[in-house]
């Protein structure tokens, strides 16, 4: 039975959830929360120590502006709202990615949120916002230089934004298709990863056990026999 320490999920379908329901994209992205509290509760049930969640890409910048405002207003309203539950669920938030380019409030609702609930241990969930793997690899590179030190796998994992989280040992990806869209390269080298055909705010709780359980007798060789 193999042990789940961290799992980490790529929220895709919530634009499509919101059309497909004939609202619009930003109402899908408002009903994913939903979900994001219901697998944050299923982590801190079966104990999984560590959830990491795709949210806001290097790549949507690329996105309607209006879209991308609701985004991160949506981020803002649940750092405020929601930070008391936090607490009290002992959760532990950690933001990875590139902060420096987000709105200036955010920036702060960011850090006041990561310094309140730093000695928490229930759950650590790290939220990657403006993200991208590419990005992170040849900022970990430059920090090696800066350092002059040897550029080995070492080194590199030292310096990734994911520098104190294990690798994944579960990677999920709602919304039916087949990539990893530049999240985690490097870091799921040996993550299962399971490709789900619902939407995100269509994800449940069975849909999530059904996943610890199959990932529980997957044989993990890690290269040998």
């Amino acid at each position: 039975m193999n042990p789940v320490k961290h799992v980490a999920i790529i929220m895709d379908g919530n634009g499509r959830w919101g059309i497909k329901h004939k609202q619009s994209r930003n109402a899908g992205h408002r009903a994913g929360l939903n979900t994001v509290d219901l697998i944050i509760n299923q982590c801190i049930t079966h104990k999984i120590e560590f959830l990491t969640l795709y949210t806001f890409s290097s790549e949507n910048w690329k996105r309607p502006k209006n879209e991308i405002t609701f985004l991160f207003k949506l981020l803002e309203t649940f750092l405020k709202t929601k930070i008391n539950k936090i607490i009290e669920k002992d959760i532990k938030l950690k933001f990875i990615g590139e902060l420096n380019n987000l709105p200036i409030k955010l920036q702060k609702l960011i850090k006041l949120s990561e310094k309140i609930t730093i000695k928490n241990e229930s759950l650590k969930v790290n939220i990657a916002l403006n993200y991208g793997s590419k990005i992170e690899l040849i900022s970990a590179v430059k920090k090696i230089n800066q350092k002059k030190l040897k550029i080995n796998e070492k080194n590199i994992v030292k310096n990734l934004y994911s520098k104190d989280l294990p690798d994944p040992d579960i990677l999920i990806r709602t919304g039916d298709t087949h990539r990893l869209s530049n999240f985690l390269l490097w870091q799921l080298s040996y993550t299962e990863i399971f490709f789900e055909k619902k939407l995100w705010p269509d994800f449940q709780v069975k849909d999530f056990n059904k996943i610890l359980n199959k990932f529980k007798n997957i044989k993990r060789n890690f290269g040998s026999i």
